[in-house]
């Protein structure tokens, strides 16, 4: 075995091969010594080239041999040189067979080398990732959701969409025409013509080079559309550069021919031209100033016109994408998403110092200034109700204009939509708004803080908020309120102290501009006039009520107001009839400007008139101010959210953020489950309760006003006949309504008994005072069944007049009941008399109290009348006169002073003891007197006839009881359940009550973080789509 070592000498060896590197071979070792040093001295022979080269015909086979050189032996001797000769064949084949393993290592090596290195390029990649939203989501969603083939076949032919698109080479003949006329010579004193840069110039779009343009246009045959609208707006941008380059020779050539100061010396002058010269050189420059101006407003037509057609074109192919052709998911709208999160932070309470500060555009202006009548045709509809002098705009009304298929208006909380192609549509909508308005305005008030959003879609209206504001006053009128003005200044400067707020200044441009109020009031909010755009409208009345237009130009050019703005804006919004359709006042607005000599004389650029050109900039810089705040917007909120969250678990680590809505549903399932707990009473616990109360509420009146006088009698037969009376009487008029009362309560004492169950189960107090309110309303709204009064009357009647007992254990039954009715009356009455008459001498010796003067009389009455009580046992319940009179002198004798009536009342609470002693005594002896009754009492001195009498009392109890019963749970409960949920309903929709019946930190913190995350997620979703679209 041959092993190269470390004594490889020279460079190339040790880099073709490692130390530890060995090749197997199986000739002998001196016979590769020679091959072996061929190899070495073919790749070190530059570095010695004294060295002459050996065997030639081996290099060929050596290019990879790393084995190392040893000296070689002596050939002298010619059969050592013939045997080295003759295994020349064999070492080629060795050599071959290491070649092999080399190129099989060298694989290997190269193979991971060449993947390390390609993992190592692909983390230095960037993740692509990130960078899907530049590609359209259709792109996406072309391969999975839209059959080209359908679409393709679905598409009109090109020779239809021809048809529709306007006759190019008219338009190419008057470019021509143009161009020629700018080149003749005649145009190097054109002036005022820089307006056409904007109207021939695309909103959004980066100024083209017209040389570029011409270069790729010439370029490129102009085979196709495609080719001659590219020649065509290179057109337009050559008009436009040569146009401005005459202006600048214009300015020069003034500049030279201008007088110099008279502080100078006027310098030697060429001859001046003949005055006809100038009158011609005037004549050119007015005739092809006309000529400009006809040129221009002709192709200001042109091109809307074109902009009308792409709109029926746009509004074909999105009603064909609502039919179905391309059914691909659908999304909301960029400027809904913005509009849905001004919505929640319209209803936001701030705390946490976190304010609205997203852009909005503010319609700010004095009354009837033509605030309303700007937004309107901004709109493209008459959206707005209107009145001649009198203040319309009550409220602040914020309208989301967006682009769609149909011209529609839809209020935030209804789901109706509005068409505002039909007359009858618009005129509903007017209504609709005013009474908004006027349901806004608490009473006493002439304008409200409260927002009425509406959202306004058709084709081609620019996407942007608008807030339409109340106008400003200078003087309160008769029939408004006293702080209106100051009002309407408060609304306006919460809209306009908004940094991000664009405010879009609306000024009369017919009343003198020193009459003006908002001009101040924007100077205040927006000193530097860096979000202000200012608008003059009704120009056409200015421009003919004024004796110097100029004053108009001065005004739009921002020198005669103190405020400064972005922007300047001229505008007619008709005529002043609030009949006109918003087509008629485009097409006033266009034949004013086109006839004005504000514009023909260079008083006003070509884009500071219409009101296209201002919804065009308005747009544009209320998207350039939204993409430079939203997400500053979004940090600040988040922060917001972070305390929030915070607060919540320091102060509630256990309870799940519940806001009001949803402790309001909460509350409601379990008032509603306590309800159908009622259902679960059993008809016992009913029947015995109501007996129970029913007797409570009726013992009086029969001890007092039936048993007693009754009892008076001399004879059973008197004594029958008076209770049957006083039973009629008493169930004719009182007995039905007492027993309807006590079962209504009693159901009310149920339901608030199960109330209290519950709120033991791990009830929380934050519903206390909503179950109550839900109690107290549903008891009231709760009503008896009219027709059980008249049911419940007969029913008592007749167990009244059923006088038979057919057993011993009913005749024992009514016994027990009279027995534990009178020794209930006598303890109450014994509790009485004590009361009166005082502590007896135990309880004063035991407890250390005395009786009263009042008791001392009261107690030396009673005694009298006890004695006179002993005296006679049989006397009547009402004492006589001179019996008054002799009890009263008996006192006075033992030096007690006493009053008559006090005497009558000691008599009143003595006879009634006396009497329920005598009644309990009768009442034993009646015990086994039930054989008698069975005989009618003949032959017989006991009569019992006030056991019968209780024993009728007391089944009609039990009747009535049984009978209430029956109603409570067939019919009563059903109905209080019913008006539980009525009141819960009502409950749930009004939204103050909850607010002032769920109360505390804990109900508003939940609030507040729902509105946050929803703010939050609502900006971050609006900030997705924006990245999108950019």
């Amino acid at each position: 075995m041959l092993r190269a070592g470390s004594a490889v000498a020279c460079v190339a060896c040790r880099n073709l091969l490692p130390s530890r590197m060995g090749v197997r071979f199986r000739l002998p070792l001196q016979k590769l010594h020679p091959f072996s040093r061929a190899i070495h001295h073919r790749y070190s022979s530059n570095s010695n080239p004294q060295r002459p080269p050996h065997c030639t015909s081996a290099r060929h086979y050596t290019s990879l041999s790393r084995l190392p050189m040893r000296p070689p032996k002596s050939r002298s001797g010619g059969h050592g040189y013939q045997q080295q000769r003759s295994f020349w064949v064999a070492r080629l084949a060795a050599r071959l067979l290491k070649l092999r393993y080399i190129l099989l290592g060298s694989a290997v090596g190269g193979g991971y080398t060449a993947k390390k290195t390609y993992d190592e390029w692909k983390d230095m990649l960037p993740d692509f990732s990130e960078y899907t939203w530049i590609v359209p989501d259709f792109v996406w969603e072309m391969a999975e959701n839209i059959d080209l083939d359908k679409l393709a076949a679905a598409l009109p032919e090109m020779e239809e969409i021809a048809k529709l698109l306007p006759d190019m080479e008219k338009i190419g003949e008057n470019f021509t025409f143009l161009k020629s006329l700018l080149s003749s010579g005649v145009g190097s004193e054109v002036i005022g013509a820089s307006g056409l840069h904007l109207l021939l110039d695309t909103s959004g779009d980066p100024t083209l080079k017209a040389t570029e343009i011409h270069s790729a246009t010439a370029a490129v045959p102009e085979s196709g559309d495609k080719q001659f609208k590219k020649g065509l707006l290179a057109e337009l941008i050559l008009i436009q550069q040569q146009i401005q380059q005459h202006e600048e020779e214009v300015r020069r050539a003034a500049g030279a021919n201008a007088p110099p100061p008279p502080s100078q010396p006027r310098p030697t002058q060429a001859p001046n031209p003949s005055p006809s010269r100038k009158t011609s050189d005037k004549e050119k420059v007015d005739q092809l100033q006309e000529e400009l101006l006809r040129t221009q407003l002709k192709y200001q037509r042109m091109l809307e016109r074109l902009e009308k057609e792409n709109k029926e074109l746009r509004k074909v192919v999105l009603q064909k994408d609502d039919k179905g052709i391309h059914q691909r998911k659908v999304k909301k709208s960029l400027i809904d998403l913005y509009s849905e999160v001004l919505d929640i932070l319209s209803d936001y309470d701030s705390n946490y110092n976190t304010q609205d500060h997203l852009p909005r555009v503010v319609v700010v202006g004095d009354q009837s200034a033509g605030k309303t009548s700007v937004l309107e045709m901004i709109a493209q509809a008459r959206i707005f109700p209107r009145g001649s002098g009198e203040m319309m705009t009550r409220s602040p009304v914020k309208v989301t204009l967006s682009e769609g298929p149909h011209h529609v208006a839809m209020f935030k909380d209804s789901s109706r939509e509005f068409d505002l192609g039909k007359e009858d549509d618009l005129a509903a909508l007017r209504r609709e708004i005013e009474l908004r308005m006027r349901k806004s305005v608490k009473e006493g008030q002439t304008v409200s803080p409260e927002t009425i959003s509406l959202s306004v879609k058709g084709p081609g209206i620019q996407r942007m908020v608008l807030v339409d504001l109340p106008g400003v006053i200078s003087t309160v009128t008769a029939g408004m309120a006293l702080d209106t003005k100051e009002t309407i200044f408060s609304i306006s400067k919460a809209y306009m102290q908004n940094p991000n707020a664009i405010i879009l200044c609306i000024q009369d441009g017919s009343v003198d501009a020193e009459r003006s109020i908002v001009t101040d009031l924007v100077s205040q909010m927006d000193p530097q006039g860096k979000r202000t755009i200012f608008v003059l409208t009704k120009v056409d009345l200015a421009e003919k009520n004024l004796a110097s237009p100029s004053r108009i130009q001065q005004i739009i050019e921002g020198k005669l107001f103190p405020m400064k703005a972005l922007g300047y804006f001229a505008v007619v919004t008709g005529k002043g009839s609030s009949s006109e359709s918003i087509d008629s006042i485009k097409d006033y607005e266009e034949d004013f400007f086109q006839s004005s000599r504000l514009l023909r004389e260079g008083m006003l650029k070509a884009h500071q008139v219409t009101t296209k050109n201002l919804s065009l900039a308005v747009s544009d810089c209320f998207w350039k101010m939204v993409r430079e705040s939203v997400e500053q917007q979004a940090d600040a909120f988040k922060a917001s959210r972070f305390n929030l969250e915070t607060e919540w678990k320091n102060n509630y680590p256990r309870l799940r953020e519940l806001d009001r809505n949803e402790l309001y549903e909460k509350a409601k399932n379990e008032i509603l489950d306590e309800v159908i707990s009622l259902s679960q009473v059993t008809p016992k616990h009913w029947q015995s309760i109501l007996q129970k109360k029913l007797w409570e509420r009726v013992s009086t009146h029969v001890i007092e006003n039936i048993y007693l006088p009754a009892a008076q009698t001399m004879d059973s037969g008197t004594f029958n006949t008076t209770v049957d009376i006083k039973l009629k009487q008493w169930t004719d008029k009182q007995l039905p309504h007492k027993a309807l009362e006590v079962a209504w309560e009693t159901l009310q004492e149920e339901f608030a008994r199960f109330m209290a169950e519950y709120k033991g189960k791990d009830q929380d107090d934050i519903f206390d005072k909503l179950k109550e309110a839900v109690k107290e309303e549903s008891i009231k709204r709760h009503k008896w069944n009219e027709r059980a009064m008249d049911s419940l009357r007969v029913i008592q009647h007749n167990a009244l007049e059923d006088r038979s007992i057919t057993d011993k254990p009913q005749w024992d039954a009514a016994i027990q009941f009279m027995e534990e009715t009178l020794h209930s009356r006598l303890k109450d009455t014994e509790s009485v008399i004590s009361d009166m008459v005082g502590p007896d001498w135990k309880q004063r010796w035991m407890n250390w109290t005395n009786r009263t003067s009042e008791q001392h009389v009261r107690n030396e009455t009673k005694n009298e009348l006890e004695r006179l009580l002993k005296l006679h046992e049989d006397h009547t319940a009402y004492l006589a006169n001179d019996e008054v009179t002799t009890v009263r002198k008996n006192l006075e004798a033992r030096g007690v002073d006493v009053d008559p009536v006090l005497i009558k009342d000691t008599w009143h609470q003595l006879y009634r003891r006396h009497f329920l002693q005598k009644a309990l005594f009768h009442c034993n002896l009646c015990r086994r007197g039930f054989y008698y009754y069975q005989r009618h009492f003949v032959d017989s001195e006991l009569e019992c006839n006030d056991v019968v009498l209780f024993w009728r009392i007391q089944r009609m109890l039990g009747i009535t009881a049984n009978t209430l019963r029956q109603q409570l749970t067939n019919t009563e409960v059903r109905r209080l359940e019913k008006n539980v949920k009525e009141v819960l309903e009502d409950f749930g929709e009004d939204t103050e009550k909850k607010v002032q019946l769920i109360t505390g930190r804990r109900v508003q913190l939940a609030e507040d973080l729902k509105k946050v995350r929803e703010i939050q997620e609502k900006l971050e979703a609006f900030i997705e789509a924006l990245h999108k679209e950019k």
